[in-house]
């Protein structure tokens, strides 16, 4: 295991910069995610970690090591990529083998590791099948069983699970987890899927055109996104945004939003009172309120998922999304008040987008 340290690192092709100045540490065992939308930089972050991108500036040290001119192979890492680049010549147990026969490991060390590896990802009875054989699911554990028998100091995923279905996406997730509890392996994990990002992280770094947004773990930036791009980017549904003006009057602090609208603020933001700003609020902290109290709205959709019911209300000239842990017996274009849970909104300033503290 071994900690990574990305320090002032910077990467272009021609005249366009993808990585722009990144300083990420990531510590010894811990499990970090990239995350941001495509484009973003992050799968060309994990290839210079890689050593298959070179670094234009800056340094990646590894274990307090400075790889920038050190060759992929000797850097202690194994990488598990999108497409599972397995041999279809070769069974599986030849697959999950092969870097250890490359390196010319003893062959009682090569069988040891690869049983031990597929006894772990539930592969011990289809090492002598070949990939064609496998389904999507297998053929991912494969390629996380040659990782594995490699022991390397630092494990890198990019976007590993995006060719499988929505329910092995979810098993395979736990799986994940699970591996990294047992070998406490420093892992980075790349993906534009935030749900993996929330429910398998110690870490997220959200990334934007090359940039790092905004680091922490899933929870501080689900509660305390620094800015729009954040807070719209983590959480499914997408947090609301409502642009307006802050407006305190007789001890009563509200959001000023087009057509007169006004939405509740904390006391602590009297101070800003005028200023242009945009409110953030999570769907699940909208709720729906006696007739004739509250913010009125029409309804635009409902969706009932059983446990809960997302539904889309147009307030004013503005459209929130709300989540109700509750179902909803009512019809697209009924009227319907909401609830603003003040102390769990954000506030944002319109122009930087950046978040405000009172």
């Amino acid at each position: 295991m071994a900690a990574v340290e990305i320090r002032n690192v910077a990467k272009s092709f021609g005249p366009t910069d993808i990585i722009r100045n990144v300083n990420i540490d990531v510590p010894d065992g811990a499990f970090v995610v990239l995350v941001g939308p495509s484009g973003c930089g992050k799968s060309t972050l994990l290839r210079m970690i890689a050593g298959l991108e070179d670094i234009d500036k800056g340094e990646i040290a590894i274990g307090g090591r400075v790889i920038n001119e050190v060759e992929p192979k000797h850097r202690d890492i194994a990488m598990v990529f999108q497409n599972y680049a397995l041999y279809p010549h070769m069974t599986i147990a030849e697959n999950m083998g092969f870097s250890l026969r490359l390196a010319r490991q003893p062959k009682d060390e090569i069988d040891r590791r690869v049983a031990e590896a597929a006894r772990i990802l539930g592969l011990e009875d289809y090492l002598h099948r070949y990939p064609k054989q496998l389904s999507g699911g297998q053929r991912q554990r494969v390629a996380m069983g040659r990782a594995i028998v490699r022991q390397p100091q630092v494990f890198l995923f990019d976007e590993p699970l995006s060719n499988l279905d929505a329910k092995l996406r979810v098993q395979m997730r736990a799986e994940l987890k699970d591996m990294h509890a047992r070998f406490k392996t420093t892992t980075i994990y790349v993906t534009h899927d935030q749900i993996e990002a929330m429910t398998m992280a110690d870490l997220i770094v959200v990334m934007r055109s090359g940039v790092v947004e905004q680091i922490g773990t899933p929870l501080e930036l689900y509660d305390n996104p620094v800015n729009i791009f954040v807070g719209s980017f983590i959480g499914s549904p997408a947090m609301n945004f409502v642009p307006g003006t802050v407006r305190a009057e007789a001890g009563t602090v509200t959001l000023e939003a087009a057509g007169g609208v006004r939405l509740p603020l904390g006391t602590e933001y009297a101070g800003l009172t005028g200023r242009a700003a945009t409110l953030g609020i999570r769907p699940e902290h909208l709720a729906v309120a006696a007739p004739g109290e509250g913010l009125s709205g029409t309804i635009i959709s409902i969706e009932p998922t059983g446990s809960e019911t997302f539904i889309v209300v147009d307030i004013g000239q503005d459209r929130l999304s709300v989540l109700l842990r509750q179902r909803l017996m009512a019809r697209p274009g009924d009227a319907i008040s909401l609830a603003v849970n003040p102390g769990a909104a954000h506030l944002f300033d319109s122009e930087s987008t950046t978040r405000l503290v009172p």
